[in-house]
């Protein structure tokens, strides 16, 4: 993906910048997140007693879904030229809508809602971000992103 020009992303300022390729959450990333974030619920490791429950199996952790932003982010939105540094700043809203069952291939979409220079050379942008379960109508999640662009001379 080539580079954008400032101006040019500030022209994108209410659109859609881009969509991410589909990512698998497979059992196998489902369980190495458990083990890194020793969060062992059940329902996200024990294909039997998930089963029974209302999601029908094992589910990813909302966490896990949320954490994937940062490879779809890098997928889906072009650096703006002159970029040395990209952090994250945060988030103003979040919030888990539907359940990502084991082995499901999502997607994020990115919507430049806000952007602004805070500091000399240093970018804010705003992204709504929708993560989209493939197949499904409901979005794994929806949120209000902020991430902090550091360009050289900052």
């Amino acid at each position: 993906m080539q580079d954008i020009s400032l101006a040019e992303l500030t022209e994108h300022i209410g659109t859609r910048v881009g969509s991410s390729r589909w990512y698998e959450l497979t059992q196998d990333k489902i369980d190495v997140f458990a083990d890194i974030t020793e969060d062992w619920q059940y329902i996200h490791l024990d294909a039997e007693k998930a089963a029974q429950t209302p999601f029908g199996g094992t589910i990813a952790h909302g966490f896990l879904s949320l954490s994937m932003l940062s490879a779809m982010y890098y997928d889906a939105v072009p650096d703006i030229q002159g970029t040395t540094l990209g952090v994250n700043y945060g988030f103003d809203k979040i919030r888990f809508i539907s359940p990502v069952r084991s082995g499901s291939k999502v997607r994020a979409h990115f919507d430049l809602t806000e952007m602004f220079e805070g500091r000399p050379n240093q970018i804010t942008t705003k992204w709504h971000v929708t993560v989209e379960i493939e197949g499904q109508d409901k979005p794994a999640l929806s949120a209000v992103w902020i991430c902090l662009t550091y360009l050289a001379g900052a």
